[in-house]
Order: structure tokens, then C-alpha cells, then sequence
């Protein structure tokens, strides 16, 4: 079973195994999202958005997103 971003764990480092395709895989990596980025789960925000940290940088991913990206602890 993949782990999804969703499930993450706040204050966890997490790495990023795969993004979606398209549209959305463009505007992750202009924000330094890429397949094998290791980020920090900031937070977690009531319905769903997680917050990541990337260097100094904190980057906010809507539910629907966050359960498209998975992830490895």
C-alpha cells in the first residue's frame, strides 16, 4: 500500500516518491517539489491541507492534491 501525502504526519520528514502528471507536476516542481524531494510536514490544517516546509519556503497542498502525491517516511 502507498503512503499519500495526506496521511502525513505532522513533524515528520517525508520524501516524495511520485506526483501526478500534467498541469500539476509543472507547478510542483517551480515550487521545488520534484520526485525525491525530502520535505517537512509543517502542519496539518483542518480539511485536509498539509503545510511542507522546503528550505525556507512553506508550500500549503489542498487534500486533493495532497492524496495524488506519494510519499516514504
Amino acid at each position: 500500500m502507498n503512503n499519500t501525502l495526506d496521511k502525513a504526519k505532522k513533524g515528520t520528514y517525508i520524501t516524495v516518491r511520485s506526483l501526478p502528471q500534467g498541469l500539476l507536476k509543472v507547478q510542483l516542481i517551480r515550487l521545488g517539489i520534484t520526485e525525491g524531494s525530502k520535505v517537512y510536514c509543517l502542519e496539518r490544517l483542518p480539511g485536509g491541507t498539509v503545510v511542507l516546509q522546503k528550505s525556507r519556503q512553506e508550500i500549503a497542498i489542498g487534500y486533493d492534491l495532497a492524496k495524488k502525491i506519494t510519499i516514504e517516511n
